[in-house]
C-alpha cells in the first residue's frame, strides 16, 4: 500500500479528517504522548489503535462520501469510528460495532467530545452475529480485524455500489458490489488482530 501513501495528498478528504481527529484522544492516557508514532499502540483486552499509515490507507481505499451510511467493524478505541465520522458529514451516519465490552466507555466517551451529536455511534457487537443485517444495508463497510477467508455475511450487508474494506489472509481486500457481483482487488500485506466470528 505504499503506493497508496506516496500519492496522499495536503488538502484531500482523508488527510483533512486525520489532521481533524486527534489520534490522542483515543489512546490509554499513559500512551498519548505517543500519539504521533507510526505504530499500532495497545488499547487493551490485545486490542490496538491501529498504524495511522495503515488507517489512512484503508480510508482510501474505502472511499466514504458525504451522506453515507457506514459501518465499522472491530471499533476499537473509536478512532476510526470518529474519522469515518467526519468523512460522512452532517447527513451521513456511523455506526461503530466492539465485541470488548470493557473498552466501549472509553471509546464513546472520545466520541462524544469529538463527533456531533448523532453522526456516530458505537454499540457492543452482537453474539453469533458478524455485523449488523438489521441495519443494512451500508454503502461501506470497514473492518479493522483480520479473517482467514472472506466472511460471506458482509458483502450481503453492501449496498448496491457499496464498498468493503477487510484484511482476507493478511491481505487488504477492497470488496465492491455491482448488482449480484463482487468485484475484489488486493492491496498489500498487513498485521492485524483476529477477527472473532461468534457463534449463536
Amino acid at each position: 500500500m505504499q503506493e497508496l501513501w506516496g500519492r496522499a495528498r495536503p488538502a484531500d478528504r482523508v488527510a483533512r479528517a486525520m489532521r481533524a481527529v486527534p489520534r490522542a484522544r483515543f489512546l490509554p492516557a499513559s500512551l498519548r504522548h505517543r500519539a504521533g508514532e507510526d505504530a499500532p499502540l495497545p488499547i487493551g483486552e490485545g486490542q490496538t489503535n491501529s498504524q495511522p499509515t495503515t488507517v489512512e490507507n484503508m480510508l482510501r481505499l474505502l472511499d466514504v462520501r458525504e451522506g453515507h451510511r457506514v459501518l465499522d467493524l472491530g471499533a476499537g478505541s473509536g478512532w476510526t469510528t470518529a474519522l469515518l465520522a467526519h468523512l460522512v458529514g452532517p447527513t451521513g451516519t456511523v455506526l461503530g460495532l466492539e465485541r470488548q465490552e470493557s473498552l466501549l466507555g472509553p471509546a464513546r466517551a472520545a466520541l462524544a467530545e469529538t463527533v456531533p451529536e448523532g453522526r456516530a455511534r458505537i454499540r457492543t457487537a452482537r453474539r453469533g452475529v458478524l455485523g449488523a443485517p438489521e441495519d443494512a444495508p451500508f454503502d461501506r463497510i470497514l473492518v479493522s480485524a483480520g479473517a482467514e477467508q472472506l466472511p460471506p455475511a458482509l458483502p450481503a450487508q453492501l449496498g448496491e455500489g457499496g464498498i468493503l474494506v477487510i484484511p482476507v489472509a493478511q491481505q487488504l481486500r477492497r470488496i465492491a458490489r455491482r448488482g449480484d457481483a463482487l468485484e475484489e482487488t488486493v492491496h498489500g500485506a498487513y498485521l492485524f488482530v483476529p477477527l472473532i466470528e461468534d457463534r449463536p
